[in-house]
């Protein structure tokens, strides 16, 4: 461009576009059809959020470009959008955008609707360090699950609140080595186990079958979630198939009782 066109671009009044970040992008979805859509698609995002890199845009994309991703109607995506406001991790403005909160919100109950994605969202949005990992032998309480492995690889995480940075709950999760040994350990500091499996090792997944139960607080946990020992917590044991109907992870969270609840939805369609 000369510099006659310059000046004359410069004497029309013609003002540079603002620039706009580039929009959020939330991860991808694969849809269960005997699942409300509307609530697949806000835990798909939740977890987006609660899990994004601190570097990220807090402006999402449009209705109609969240529905375009996920394959839904703006209907859908609105209601999604919805619950996720209601919550507290967006807020929306007329033409402005909608936009993840500062402080959005990351401890509410664990809500089991069987979708992997409400799983992964549940456990997303805290600080997680990695406490150790490497292989074991099998331990008998999970040679049931591993029937043809002589050894697994043990991954011990603590999780804190992103906020507070209160201990909420630790984790051993028992991986058969062949996956194990795919796994990035720095992708554990970021993301649940469920996500690593599925989205960083590229385990398809067939189901996780969940049992939660009361109990007394050893004194491993005891120290760890720096609560009194024999005080009640939740436990948790979530078992990971694969399509071939392997196990392929057996998960032990053991819950600070004072810090969450469990609540199961069946639907009757």
């Amino acid at each position: 461009m000369t510099e006659s066109h310059e000046r004359a671009g410069a004497d029309s009044g013609t003002a540079e576009q603002p620039r706009h970040p580039p929009a959020f992008a939330p991860d991808s979805l694969v849809l269960n059809r005997k699942l409300p859509l509307w609530y697949q698609v806000s835990q798909s995002l939740r977890a987006s959020i609660l899990g994004r890199p601190q570097d990220a845009s807090a402006r999402l994309p449009t209705e109609e470009q969240l529905a375009a991703h996920y394959g839904v109607s703006v209907l859908t995506m609105r209601q999604a959008l919805k619950e996720l406001e209601t919550e507290g991790l967006i807020s929306r403005h007329r033409r402005r955008g909608t936009f993840i909160e500062p402080r959005a919100r990351r401890v509410s109950p664990v809500r089991l609707l069987g979708s992997v994605d409400a799983i992964v969202a549940q456990q997303s949005g805290e600080a997680t360090t990695v406490l150790g990992h490497g292989p074991v032998p099998l331990p008998g309480d999970l040679a049931e699950y591993f029937p043809d492995c002589d050894e697994v690889t043990c991954y011990r995480r603590l999780r804190r609140d992103g906020e507070s940075d209160e201990p909420t709950n630790w984790a051993e999760n028992a991986v058969r080595p062949d996956i194990a040994a795919r796994i990035d350990v720095a992708d554990l500091e970021r993301w649940p186990m469920t996500k690593v499996l599925r989205d960083g090792v590229g385990v398809r997944i067939s189901r996780i079958t969940d049992t939660v139960e009361a109990r007394l607080a050893d004194p491993v946990t005891a120290e760890l979630l720096q609560v009194p020992l024999l005080s009640p917590i939740l436990h948790y044991t979530g078992v990971t198939y694969d399509e071939e109907g392997r196990v392929v992870d057996v998960a032990r969270i053991r819950y600070r009782g004072d810090r969450f609840s469990f609540s199961v939805t069946v639907e009757a369609h």
